[in-house]
């Protein structure tokens, strides 16, 4: 550990809040250097779907890499960006009649926002963007000027503008939600300048698994078209079946005009990031918007198997049983500790609110907590108050029930 003290950069987080030093994965858990097993509930932020080293996927990326094939060539076009495409078009695009155009950004999900954000200022020749209160879209400047975070937007270190942030809907409050958005685009001496576009997340994950209801999803559509605004959906850390289906908006009846999408996407934790566009958006000329790093061609091989690998198993029926034993689980067992504990959540990322029974401090004694006793899980919205609950979409009922009662002991240990 000393080195890493010595010599890392004071910027490492996450490293704090897992004091060890991992040396193997395997399935839904980590294991450190003296073989203590930790079940993970945080999956690396969400790119993890699949578990640790799947082998279905990390065979096909094995075998390409031990083949001589193309690691590195930029925007060329290469067979395992070929085979890509047509896995993502067949599977994912075509089934749900989508005809989005697949740009290929670099390998962070904060530069498929950049490049979101970009091209809905080009097309419509507006700059302002309306972003949401807990909203987290990315660290560089243009995606962090549309994150919410007072800390985050700290660090940049000069104003961040081009972005009027809005109140972010509950199930109680969505029409007054939609009524305040219909007043600053409709009244003309409402002070904010109309918008290229809204960005959002249905499902808020580091603003506190905060879930959009469906009819303010809609209302926000229909005032989209009405004013000639770019919807973006930022499903980078809730999509690749994260909520039971491989967008977080399917079955919700919106069609987003722009996409982003990382994390998950290459199926292994490899870094891969996409922005899907409208055909009619994509007025790019050649190069506006590039990278070196935008052809990972191990991320496409895995990419590809991941689509195959989840449509061998049923993932969606996969996730959804699931997700009922862990949100029964955990309203029934919350319940019995305070009815002051929020439960939150949908598919397999859900939420313990503990901000009315300790707040952020409670929540961080409780993951320390939970981390002694072999799960590793992290803390989300506002003051860190929220336990967020996301373990790999793959992982066994045995191993679910065993981190959910974990969760349930860690904080009923704490709670007074």
């Amino acid at each position: 550990m000393q080195l890493f003290e010595e010599w890392e950069s004071n910027v490492r987080s996450y490293c704090r809040t897992f004091p060890c030093v991992f040396s193997r994965a395997k399935g839904s858990y980590l294991y450190d250097e003296n073989g203590k097993a930790y079940l993970d509930f945080f999956c690396g932020a969400g790119s993890l779907n699949y578990g640790h080293n799947n082998d279905f996927i990390k065979h096909r990326v094995a075998d390409y890499l031990l083949g001589d094939n193309a690691l590195h060539a930029l925007d060329m076009h290469t067979s395992a960006k070929r085979d890509f495409i047509d896995a993502f078009v067949s599977r994912i695009l075509k089934p749900r009649n989508l005809s989005y155009k697949i740009q290929f950004c670099g390998p962070t999900g904060t530069n498929a926002v950049e490049a979101a954000l970009k091209i809905a200022r080009r097309v419509t020749g507006r700059s302002n963007i309306i972003a949401f209160q807990g909203g987290f879209h990315g660290m560089s400047l243009g995606s962090l000027a549309v994150t919410a975070n007072r800390e985050y937007r700290m660090a940049a270190g000069l104003p961040l503008s081009g972005a009027v942030f809005a109140k972010f809907p509950t199930a109680s409050d969505w029409q007054v939600s939609l009524d305040e958005l219909e007043g600053l685009f409709g009244n003309s001496h409402s002070g904010v300048d109309l918008p290229a576009a809204i960005i959002l997340e249905t499902l808020q994950a580091e603003g506190g698994v905060n879930e959009a209801p469906l009819k303010w999803l809609q209302g926000v559509r229909t005032l989209c078209d009405q004013f000639n605004i770019l919807m973006i959906v930022d499903d980078i850390q809730v999509g690749c079946f994260r909520t039971g289906s491989f967008f977080s908006f399917d079955n919700s009846g919106v069609i987003p005009d722009i996409v982003t999408l990382s994390k998950s996407i290459s199926g292994l934790g490899l870094p891969m990031s996409l922005t899907l566009l409208k055909p009619e958006l994509d007025i790019w000329k050649p190069g506006e918007h590039t990278g070196t790093f935008r052809g990972n061609q191990l991320a496409f091989v895995g990419a590809t198997a991941a689509l195959e690998f989840a449509a061998s198993i049923s993932i969606e029926d996969e996730v959804n049983k699931k997700a009922k034993y862990v949100g029964e689980f955990l309203h029934t067992e919350c319940a019995k500790i305070s009815k002051h504990i929020a439960v939150r959540g949908k598919g397999l990322i859900w939420g313990c609110d503990l901000t009315d029974v300790g707040g952020g401090q409670l929540a961080k004694l409780v993951s320390s907590e939970c981390f002694h006793q072999g799960l590793i899980i992290e803390r989300a919205g506002r003051g860190d108050a929220v336990l967020k609950i996301m373990p790999p979409l793959t992982i066994d009922h045995s191993d679910l029930q065993i981190g959910c009662e974990i969760i349930i002991k860690s904080v009923n240990g704490h709670v007074q």
